[in-house]
């Protein structure tokens, strides 16, 4: 396609042809070392750990090792920490990058419990994700834009490769020991990774809102006695000034 729109359009020199080359060459190494790896090792070795922990006396264990897991996860993700760092700058330093991580650990950790819970228990989807979305798309009405732009796009960010790779054989390998349908039950960890982050950045920034309006109270009782001495001080020099008169 690139090929295609540089013979139409002539747009690129030839030493900006020749850096884009490059970067695809760097793209395409990338993606071949890391889809080998992901079939070689990481989605086995989640498939292994589920199934495992599936046929174990404690199938109860799924949920916690997957939260832990889902809590740790954000951290291996590179687009999380590209935009992490990008929330901070925008907010200048308003939401940290340490803030947003933490609150990105919490909400992908929810889901993967909530996704080995409906392995579990069988629990259709859609009892999670529209109640989900509803709250979601509630919260958006109270919190500031900037926060409900940040959260969408953190819900998109945080079902990344690494958690495509990991997490979703880890369900299917659980769903497949406890003889369940991996169609409806093991399938979904993704959505539901696409959605907590969306309620869990909102709800920051409705903590931030309250937090911003509680301080603006403040600030408005703490200038009032102030307002009312220097009012007794203009009453006083007037009545100064009528006497003198």
């Amino acid at each position: 396609m690139f090929v295609i729109f540089q013979l139409i359009s002539h747009r690129y020199r030839q030493r900006q042809i020749k850096r884009i080359l490059v970067g695809f060459v760097y793209t395409f190494i990338g993606l071949v070392l890391f889809l080998k790896g992901v079939n070689v090792g990481f989605s086995q070795v989640g498939t292994v750990l589920g199934r495992d922990l599936a046929s174990s006396n404690m199938k109860w264990l799924l949920v916690p090792v997957g939260m832990l897991i889902g809590y740790y996860i954000v951290k291996a993700e590179p687009a999380i920490q590209i935009l992490n760092k990008q929330v901070a700058d925008v907010t200048n330093g308003v939401v940290s990058a340490k803030l947003m991580n933490t609150c990105m650990s919490i909400g992908v950790s929810v889901s993967v419990g909530l996704s080995m819970l409906r392995v579990i228990l069988g629990i259709p989807i859609q009892y999670i994700l529209i109640p989900g979305y509803l709250i979601a798309i509630i919260l958006s009405r109270f919190v500031p834009d900037i926060f409900v732009g940040i959260a969408f796009d953190s819900g998109g960010v945080a079902s990344g490769p690494m958690t495509s790779t990991f997490l979703l054989p880890l369900s299917i390998g659980a769903c497949e020991a406890l003889g369940g349908n991996i169609m409806t039950d093991a399938f979904g960890v993704v959505a539901l990774v696409a959605l907590t982050p969306l309620i869990a950045v909102q709800l920051m920034g409705l903590s931030y809102k309250l937090k911003q309006q509680k301080a603006e109270k403040a600030a408005l009782v703490l200038t009032e006695p102030d307002i009312i001495e220097d009012f007794d001080e203009i009453v006083e020099i007037e009545e100064v000034e009528e006497n003198g008169e």
